[in-house]
């Protein structure tokens, strides 16, 4: 295990207790969740380091490394995918110059799939080996299994993505400024994370499904992510919901808190959070930041 003493994101020591999580998914360990007091940062503290982390990914039941699960809560996420994979597509779709995507986390490598299926030019990073095999091997897709290894194509692309990647990474800051090269001036960078500041996150407090602890390192609201992303010279410039979201992360919390009726539940409590996140402006449960480089 390793302590930070400071806020990864902006270096201030003045950080404090949030919330005791246990790792519902796995192994039923409880982890504390640390706050910044100063750009609201929430991050587990202390942490596995990052040569302890992959036993806590070590299941079949991780699904988005799983392509071949049918039970029903796997059908639903697949689904759910299925549409988000056409929505995210879109989203690229709309720039007629983005023709080379990098899909950071890429896992079994669907969304590029589909990206590569509409003549984009595509490139995958994933850690995980089994994934990364699915999507070399079934997908047949370039997918690197680091950072450096793309670094070492000398590519360059016109937008690269993180899906639910960014709240995983130990090196934040590390990793932001290797994006930073491997992104063209005029590129764009397209982040998803949770948003702790969600109705359903303080719904369902620790259970709710998306602080996934220890595997998600980093717990973020939008002011937080503006904080990291300026001090590597980048700025938000659209966000975007994914209000699907809200259902599947209540789901899991529902399963989680051992809910007698969990789909019914989930569904009432999926509209709540979108709801509020209309009439509160508390955000959704899940937001899509679309980032460029600022203008010396």
């Amino acid at each position: 295990m390793e302590t930070l003493s400071v806020c990864p994101v902006c270096g201030s020591s003045g950080i404090a207790p949030f919330l005791y999580v246990p790792d519902h998914f796995l192994t039923k360990e409880t982890f504390l969740i640390q706050q910044c007091n100063c750009c609201g940062l929430k991050f587990v503290n202390p942490r596995p380091a990052e040569n302890e982390i992959g036993r806590y990914y070590q299941t079949d039941e991780y699904i988005s490394h799983n392509a071949e699960k049918n039970d029903l809560t796997s059908t639903i996420y697949k689904i759910a995918r299925h549409v988000s994979i056409r929505k995210k597509y879109g989203l690229l779709n709309k720039k007629k110059n983005i023709k080379t995507v990098l899909d950071i986390g890429c896992g079994t490598g669907e969304f590029l799939n589909y990206c590569q299926s509409k003549n984009m030019k595509i490139c995958g990073q994933e850690p995980n080996s089994n994934a990364r095999n699915f999507a070399i091997q079934h997908n047949h897709l370039q997918v690197y299994a680091t950072l450096g290894d793309v670094e070492n194509t000398k590519e360059h692309f016109d937008c690269i993505t993180m899906w639910h990647v960014l709240e995983h990474i130990h090196s934040l800051n590390e990793t932001l400024t290797i994006i930073k090269g491997l992104l063209k001036p005029t590129g764009e960078l397209i982040i998803a994370v949770p948003n702790c500041n969600s109705w359903d996150a303080e719904h369902y407090l620790d259970f709710w499904a998306a602080y996934d602890v220890p595997r998600h390192l980093y717990h973020f609201n939008s002011s937080s992510l503006n904080a990291l992303m300026a001090g590597h010279g980048f700025e938000i410039v659209k966000k975007f919901p994914q209000k699907l979201d809200a259902f599947y992360i209540s789901l899991l919390s529902e399963k989680y808190h051992m809910a007698h009726n969990p789909y019914l539940n989930a569904v009432i409590k999926g509209w709540q959070s979108n709801y509020h996140a209309i009439t509160t402006k508390s955000g959704y449960s899940s937001i899509i930041y679309l980032l460029t480089l600022k203008i010396p």
